[in-house]
């Protein structure tokens, strides 16, 4: 995504119109220049880099579009790494300890480096440079880090990839939005909700999955105090939405006029037909590594319980529910996993209440003992589930114990 300064938007009364560039020849030859000027700096620092972008800029007055290009592709396609022989500051302790024991000069420089080297290369079993100690002496600052890696989009992706950055910056001073779901597949309900999920995202649900879903998200500004992280979540599910058929959004803002100083009040929509494209994955996403980590491990298990993770949602007034996984015994028996990790206590006390107003009578909990639960006024005996506790991981033995 990009960052404040670069992102422009205008707007006509209350209604806010995000920028975005046309798929022409001018922006198309624009990201073309971009890319090549990225490829060809594979090997060599950032602040070169930086400094072959500010020539290539020059004085357009198209300027900031060159930026925000820039940055997405150093934020989404480059792999910068410190390349040093030791950590730079324990290098630099080493130099200038060495360098300490006489008086400076550029005899003595040459001197330190050379003792050095040869010293390191002793210690690392590998021939190091004194050229290698100087450049590995500051490689930590940004500008000293080398790309290592470009992985070059073509210019047709980085223009979408803009437009939708234009798009998603609005919502970071979202104060509501209400999403309209339409009639779908049911697996794009389920990505979008496991989206919602994965970003902590404090929606109300109404609906079902042959009608549609209605589905309201508290923005960052309607919170006690603004928050930018959260604006960034909101912003994060509009390229899930992108993977929903039919859908449309309506968002109020809290814009800031530039001018006077004052908050304004800000209106943006959007539909399923916006012709913007999504870079994630169409795929389904765990919504932690501790569910990835747990799938893994039950693949390598010797059971004949199979582990599904295409569950179905189950209505709850105000939301629904989608477990993490269900399990299923080739005589017919089923359970459903939920993993309840590391979440906030409005999480903890909505979950909960969602579980409680579920009624399934096959419902598996795993509980990190890392929550406190009675701070947020859970109890665990009044819910109608199976509980498993765990620490740091979920082993699957211990599920597999709670259902015979």
């Amino acid at each position: 995504m990009l960052p404040t300064d670069l992102l422009m938007h205008r707007q006509n009364g209350e209604t806010i119109v995000p920028k975005r560039l046309q798929l022409d020849r001018k922006n198309l030859d624009m990201a073309i220049e971009l890319i090549a000027c990225f490829q060809a700096a594979q090997g060599g620092t950032q602040g070169a880099l930086d400094c072959q972008l500010q020539e290539l800029e020059g004085d357009s007055p198209d300027y900031r579009s060159y930026r925000g290009l820039a940055h997405i592709l150093r934020s989404s396609c480059c792999e910068f790494e410190v390349v040093s022989p030791l950590e730079p500051q324990l290098l630099r302790e080493r130099v200038f300890a060495l360098a300490a024991q006489s008086a400076p000069s550029s005899l003595h420089s040459t001197a330190v480096l050379s003792t050095l080297a040869l010293s390191l290369s002793h210690e690392l079993e590998r021939e190091v440079l004194p050229e290698q100690i100087r450049i590995g002496l500051y490689a930590d600052l940004a500008e000293n880090r080398i790309l290592m890696q470009f992985d070059a989009p073509t210019p047709e992706e980085l223009l979408h990839r803009y437009n939708l950055s234009q798009v998603q910056g609005v919502f970071y001073r979202a104060s509501q939005l209400t999403l309209n779901a339409h009639r779908n597949v049911p697996g794009e309900y389920k990505l979008l909700f496991r989206y919602l999920k994965l970003f902590q995202l404090m929606a109300y649900i109404e609906g079902d999955a042959d009608h549609g879903f209605t589905i309201t998200i508290d923005g960052p500004t309607s919170l006690f105090s603004p928050s930018t992280r959260y604006g960034l979540a909101i912003a994060k599910l509009i390229p899930a939405l992108l993977h929903v058929t039919k859908w449309s959004l309506s968002a109020t803002l809290q814009t800031r006029d530039t001018f006077t100083n004052t908050w304004k009040t800000g209106r943006f929509s959007l539909n399923s037909d916006c012709d913007l494209v999504s870079h994630y994955p169409a795929g389904k996403p765990y919504d932690s590594m501790l569910e990835a980590s747990f799938a893994d491990r039950w693949d390598s298990l010797n059971t004949d319980w199979i582990l599904e993770r295409e569950v179905d949602l189950i209505p709850i007034p105000g939301s629904v529910m989608i477990p993490d996984f269900r399990l299923v015994h080739p005589e017919g028996r089923t359970f459903l996993l939920e993993i309840v990790g590391y979440w906030r206590p409005e999480y903890l006390q909505k979950k909960f209440s969602q579980v409680r107003r579920a009624g399934c009578d096959n419902l598996i909990l795993a509980i990190s003992e890392r929550l406190n639960l009675e701070k947020v006024g859970v109890k665990v005996s009044d819910v109608p589930a199976r509980i498993v506790w765990f620490k740091d991981k979920l082993l699957p033995k211990a599920v597999l114990a709670v259902m015979n």
